[in-house]
């Protein structure tokens, strides 16, 4: 979501990876370090401050979308995804032929959550990732706000339904532990009853409603992985890459006999279409005959 670090956490990871690979070969080589790569795909971003080897404001002009078509700044960052998703294939392909020479792909999306993830060009653009390489989400929550009891449930319902919704293993990064340690949050991920006395102290509609979620919603996000991480001044960070090591596994294990069930699927479907399109053809044709 905005205002979470998100951008600040690729720029720490950036920082990280390049450190990892100046190490490695100041050491004799002995290991080839984190070999990474990192996609802009924010047309909106005034500066990115982390090494992007393909941005999206490259292709799409932001500001040139949103005057040509009367867009608001959501419109338009909706439409400029829009446009690059036609040419995810060129990304994808870019990639594919570094894929001996890397270790990981860093891709910064937009931070209105609802223009990525809930878009069709989103879809796409996450699926055409998915379909070639191990993909994780890393969903990056603000540890100052989620101190708060309902914040705290509305970052957990956003978490599960964007893995419910992308079908992807999630990783929350609890971003800005430098100045709210998040303590309290991952007690309430792992005992809802901590949660529930701390509703009890609330008061409001607001305080009932969390408190029911909260036992709904628990047996469904206390099984996503969480680590805490300062994007300021890197605590946590080599944690994360270990979770995305997990992830990476559990892609494999999990989730990619699902994906190729649903492509399985979704050829078979296509072919019924094009068989049942011939049929039609040939007895059109037969009729036309006679």
């Amino acid at each position: 979501m905005a205002g979470t670090g998100k951008t600040t956490l690729i720029q720490r990871l950036n920082h990280f990876t390049s450190e990892s690979c100046a190490t490695a070969g100041s050491d004799g080589g002995a290991t080839a370090g984190l070999r990474a790569y990192y996609v802009n795909m924010d047309p909106a971003v005034a500066d990115v401050p982390f090494a992007a080897s393909i941005d999206i404001r490259d292709t799409v002009d932001y500001k040139g979308v949103m005057t040509q078509y009367r867009l608001g700044p959501n419109g338009s960052i909706m439409t400029a995804l829009n446009l690059f998703a036609t040419k995810i294939h060129q990304v994808i392909d870019i990639i594919e032929r570094r894929r001996e020479e890397l270790d990981v792909v860093f891709v910064d999306t937009p931070g209105q959550i609802e223009v990525f993830t809930w878009s069709a060009s989103g879809q796409l653009i996450t699926e055409a990732f998915a379909a070639c390489f191990p993909t994780c989400i890393i969903f990056v929550a603000d540890a100052c706000r989620c101190a708060n009891p309902q914040t705290f449930m509305s970052t957990m319902l956003y978490a599960s339904s964007i893995m419910y919704k992308l079908q992807l293993p999630l990783l929350i990064a609890v971003n800005k532990t430098d100045v709210v340690k998040p303590t309290e949050l991952f007690n309430w991920m792992r005992d809802p009853d901590s949660l529930s006395d701390a509703v009890r102290q609330q008061k409001g509609f607001a305080a009932s409603l969390t408190e029911s979620l909260s036992l709904f919603v628990h047996e469904f996000y206390q099984g996503i992985r969480t680590v805490a991480v300062s994007a300021i001044t890197g605590e946590g960070i080599p944690d994360l890459f270990a979770a995305l090591e997990a992830a990476q596994e559990q892609y494999a294990t999990e989730f990619l006999p699902l994906l190729k069930a649903r492509v399985a699927a979704n050829e078979k479907r296509e072919a019924a279409k094009q068989s049942k399109m011939i049929a039609r053809l040939e007895k059109d044709m037969a009729a036309a005959a006679v």
